[in-house]
């Protein structure tokens, strides 16, 4: 019968991991974390006597970690109430909000969960070995148990980002190392969840190292190598190599697209409202010709990016019956101005109020007739359409869910044509979908654009986390990436998952104003194919399928047993 203190350590240690991890993550960025947040945790699973349920103690961890990590999702339901700051937006929106966080919350702890009961049940280090054998059984059973949990790791955020309702990738351990511009390099590699291998393998090493020189402290012990953590120090050291070779490696040929981002700072509500539409019209206007219209017979940019649903009416919808300008007279009219394209986020529908229709992209090329459209494939369940609409419980939330869209079918480049430079658009939080982003990679110069609208979540740290998860497509693809935002984060992000610059307040430094971002993006001629680019999440699936098979095998021993 496990003691008081016992009982408590139980509950609490998980609880102290999971809220230490916290504060690896945007908006407080304390990377050391992420190399000590697992051990309170480990302590539990691999040195308590009794641990009859680890599922539940790293679910557990997982609800300390994800409840206040993702505590900004609770805007969305205020915002759809009429909120503007964190005033009460009333009872009914904010018990949504913060079922939205719990019901999120809980779902994404399942597979921290899920990761604890394998690692107490299959990659669980046999004290004796650890602590009493030779130097070489004792090394090789501590880098066992260490592969298995940091391979499980990575097994379980592939998981938790592709399955159930398309799952929800966000903030593994390997987006903690974002500023970290030597060990993210990487991802070209093995991808985002490819990097979080390395904490956890060298934390597990560390805590074996640690067990081992207790118990011969305590004479329970007699093996004192270290081998095992200098080891996981020699991998850790290798891919800081390779990011230092990354890094240091001589430019490519470029072409340079001359860009501006262009970021309205509206307010869901006056977007909904049509409050501000004539005035949102104007100021989209005003700003493409401050830095496109040609002067002395030339234009100063070659690409003007509007964000995310930037149109107060969708494409084809009839804006002159609001005493707007119509969208044909409009771009026609802008287009005209100078000599660039224009890229802009809307949603596209057959015709006015005609069912469900796209989240798109269109790139204009000198009129509005002249355009290629974009419909966004990775829609965001429960905000951009209702799983099983049709269904109990889910059918209650409807017409509370804002907009119900189709999926796109291409994942085709846009083409731009002066520069001749293909565009991968990812609209919202598409940029932070790597298996996606890769399918739009081509052997050709290539420029990553995302336009989204985080509006939706107010004056939150979200913004920030939105950016840290999206700097990884383009290192993975080693493809530029700019982001065009409603309210921020707009900036320019080069080939090494830099942020070269970005729009924001001189003096509070903050994301959230009105303006105009203009840059260059230097897009590489060889349109590099990444072993990421060509095979996606092959590590991450691979740890998969060895989880999966040290399963079956442990039963079919049981079995046989």
């Amino acid at each position: 019968m496990p003691s008081f203190l016992q009982r408590w350590a139980l509950r609490g240690l998980p609880l102290l991991s999971g809220g230490l991890l916290v504060f690896a993550y945007p908006q407080w960025n304390q990377e050391w974390v992420v190399w000590l947040w697992l051990l309170p945790l480990l302590w539990v699973l691999w040195s308590a006597k009794d641990v009859k349920r680890p599922f539940w103690v790293g679910y557990l961890a997982g609800l300390a970690f994800f409840i206040p990590n993702l505590f900004w999702i609770k805007h969305s339901s205020r915002v759809i109430a009429g909120a503007v700051d964190k005033q009460w937006a009333g009872l009914g929106p904010e018990l949504m909000g913060l079922g939205a966080v719990v019901g999120l919350s809980g779902f994404c702890a399942l597979y921290i969960g899920l990761w604890a009961w394998f690692v107490s049940r299959h990659a669980r280090p046999s004290l004796l070995k650890l602590t009493q054998g030779h130097w070489q059984t004792s090394t090789l059973e501590s880098l066992r148990c260490a592969f298995l949990a940091a391979g499980a790791w990575v097994a379980c955020e592939w998981l938790r980002s592709t399955t159930v309702f398309t799952g929800f990738g966000w903030n593994g351990l390997g987006v903690a190392l974002h500023q970290n511009r030597v060990l993210i390099q990487c991802a070209d590699l093995v991808g985002v969840m490819g990097l979080s291998f390395l904490p956890v393998l060298v934390t597990c090493t560390a805590w074996n190292a640690v067990t081992r020189m207790a118990h011969l402290y305590r004479g329970t012990g007699t093996c004192r190598t270290r081998l095992d953590f200098t080891v996981a120090m020699i991998v850790l050291l290798a891919a800081a190599f390779y990011g230092v070779m990354k890094i240091t490696a001589p430019t490519d040929d470029v072409i340079t697209v001359r860009t501006t981002l262009v970021q309205p700072n509206v307010a869901q509500v006056d977007a909904w409202s049509g409050r501000l539409a004539s005035e949102i019209y104007q100021r989209l206007n005003d700003y493409t010709r401050l830095y496109a219209e040609a002067r002395g017979g030339q234009s100063q940019t070659d690409l003007v990016i509007w964000p995310e649903s930037a149109l107060p009416v969708h494409l084809h919808g009839q804006p002159e019956r609001w005493g707007l300008p119509k969208h044909e007279n409009y771009f026609d009219e802008l287009l005209a101005k100078g000599d660039f394209s224009l890229l802009t986020g809307t949603e596209i529908h057959a015709a006015e109020d005609a069912g469900p229709g796209h989240v798109s992209a269109v790139l204009f090329r000198g009129s509005y007739a002249n355009r290629q459209e974009y419909h966004k494939v990775h829609l965001v369940p429960f905000g951009e359409y209702l799983p099983f609409g049709d269904i109990l419980p889910f059918s209650w939330l409807r017409g509370v869910i804002p907009g119900d869209f189709e999926p796109g079918q291409s994942t085709e480049p846009l083409l731009l044509a002066k520069p001749a430079v293909q565009i991968i658009p990812l609209i919202c939080f598409e940029d932070t979908v790597g298996r996606l982003a890769r399918r739009f990679v081509r052997p050709e110069p290539q420029m990553i654009v995302n336009i989204t609208n985080d509006g939706w979540f107010l004056q939150s740290a979200q913004t920030e986390a939105h950016t840290a998860n999206a700097k990884f497509r383009a290192i993975e693809l080693r493809r530029p990436m700019v982001r065009a935002t409603n309210t921020g984060v707009t900036c320019f992000i080069d080939t090494l998952g830099t942020v070269t610059s970005k729009l924001a307040d001189p003096e509070t430094g903050s994301t959230f104003i009105e303006g105009c971002l203009p840059g260059e993006v230097r897009v590489p001629k060889r349109g590099e194919m990444t072993l990421y680019a060509k095979h996606g999440d092959w590590f991450a699936i691979s740890m998969l399928s060895l989880c999966v098979l040290i399963v079956i095998l442990r039963k079919v021993r049981h079995r046989e047993s």
